[in-house]
């Protein structure tokens, strides 16, 4: 039996350039992984794909992302066998947070490890991108510019630690909606990718948090006002920064110290109805040990 750590993502900048002539979004984006993480334990089995969830509103059939990359890696190398896959969720659902692309490259890489099947990280990468946008980002993690629909990445240098408090409020947000109110929006906020990089390459902590901008936040944010609340919480206690990860719903908050982190996350607990978790940015790990 094989255990994957299946980690998490924040965005640290999210800018869309417009539609492209498939239908998606070409985005540019710099996506950091975080400790907080799915885990999955696979088996070989004799064939066929068999899913166990330990979450009763994840579905266990080929909906979940886990399933599909388990069913392309086996069938595009002509592998005989199957795979049993146990999931225990952590990482909250419909987030923000690159949860089920988390899962999907977990399992691509241990299907690949299970059965010695030598795909390198590029012919991994190229099935990612079939799965989900987050997919090849996820095969590796760590701190990335992404580009195209999120699979044309550019490794960049390790994000200087911060402590992360996250907040999930009990809302779900559609990415298509979220996207799709983008269109119609005016002159929204725009990231500047370029002093961002510079900020990262420079391990300065105080601009990478002042250049955190997310384009679908000031959509999502006009919407739901528990995540507005959230936010102006988090910065009121004592947040380097705060900022909406993905279409959200989920806020993330980069913190000065654990000490801060852990007084910031139990604060919210109290008072709000939010799923709260403490946890850090992680550089990029290898998927097997879940170590950095």
């Amino acid at each position: 039996m094989l255990k994957l750590l299946a980690r998490a993502k924040i965005n640290l900048t999210l800018d869309i350039l417009g539609k492209r002539p498939d239908g998606y979004h070409e985005v540019e984006m710099v996506m950091q992984s975080i400790g907080l993480a799915d885990e999955i334990f696979l088996e070989k089995r004799a064939a066929g794909i068999a899913l166990e969830t330990d979450h009763a509103a994840l579905a266990s059939d080929r909906s979940n992302l886990a399933w599909r990359a388990a069913d392309l890696i086996l069938r595009r190398t002509g592998c005989a066998g199957g795979a049993a896959i146990r999931l225990l969720k952590h990482i909250p659902l419909a987030a923000g947070l690159a949860g089920g692309s988390a899962d999907a490259a977990a399992v691509l890489h241990g299907i690949n490890e299970l059965y010695s099947l030598r795909l390198s990280l590029e012919e991994l990468s190229s099935l990612a991108a079939e799965i989900g946008s987050d997919v090849p980002f996820c095969l590796t993690g760590g701190t990335m510019l992404a580009r195209g629909r999120g699979e044309i990445l550019q490794r960049l240098a390790p994000l200087p630690d911060f402590p992360v408090v996250l907040a999930k409020p009990p809302l779900s947000v559609s990415t298509a909606w979220a996207y799709g109110r983008y269109d119609e929006k005016d002159e929204p906020e725009r990231p500047r990718t370029q002093e961002m990089l510079a900020a990262i390459a420079a391990g300065n902590r105080p601009e990478i948090c002042r250049e955190l901008c997310n384009v679908l936040e000031s959509v999502t944010i006009e919407e739901y006002k528990e995540i507005r609340c959230l936010k102006e919480r988090m910065l009121a206690g004592g947040a380097l920064a705060a900022m909406m990860s993905g279409s959200g719903p989920t806020v993330f908050a980069l913190m000065g110290s654990e000490a801060a982190a852990r007084n910031l996350a139990a604060a919210l607990q109290e008072e709000t109805t939010a799923e709260i978790f403490c946890t850090g940015t992680q550089d990029a790990f290898d998927i097997r040990a879940g170590g950095k």
